[in-house]
């Protein structure tokens, strides 16, 4: 498999400085719509080769009735649903702890939308903290999943 080499500081200069984050206000989203490809290069990324997300004759005979995306698919659609210019994608972001629940599996062709904010943000000890929210919505409006997290932000 062909590795790409990604330049993540590239365009640093067009993400908001904690200043410009606003608790509350909506973050700038896009739609993804989600691969069977995408699926299965993540499992494999993430060594998790379940027959659910791999084998699609398997999937078919499932109560799923087809292949679906393992529920931490949403990593892969944190990023794939956030412009180039959000504030979560900066260099040096930090997870310092998240909560999700899980609703409905995303699947092969669905397009995905998540809703997103930052719900505070604060210092501590000389850290910058935002605490964030994000839904993640399938093309019929059903929630596969919603979560929050506390990233803390570089200086």
């Amino acid at each position: 498999m062909n590795q790409v080499a990604i330049d993540f500081w590239k365009d640093e200069k067009l993400r908001m400085a904690w200043d410009d984050i606003v608790p509350g206000a909506p973050r700038k989203t896009v739609p993804y719509v989600l691969t069977r490809e995408a699926i299965q290069a993540y499992c494999r990324s993430v060594g998790d080769l379940h027959p659910l997300y791999m084998d699609e004759d398997l999937a078919r005979a499932s109560p799923h009735g087809g292949l679906i995306a393992p529920p931490s698919i949403h990593i892969l659609l944190m990023f794939a649903c956030t412009p180039i210019d959000d504030w979560m994608r900066s260099p040096g972001t930090v997870n310092a702890g998240q909560s999700w629940s899980y609703n409905v599996p995303a699947r092969p062709g669905d397009t995905i939308r998540m809703d997103a904010r930052a719900l505070d943000k604060f210092i501590r000890k000389d850290r910058l903290f935002v605490i964030h929210d994000n839904v993640f919505f399938n093309q019929n409006d059903d929630v596969i999943c919603s979560g929050r997290g506390w990233t803390i932000r570089p200086m």
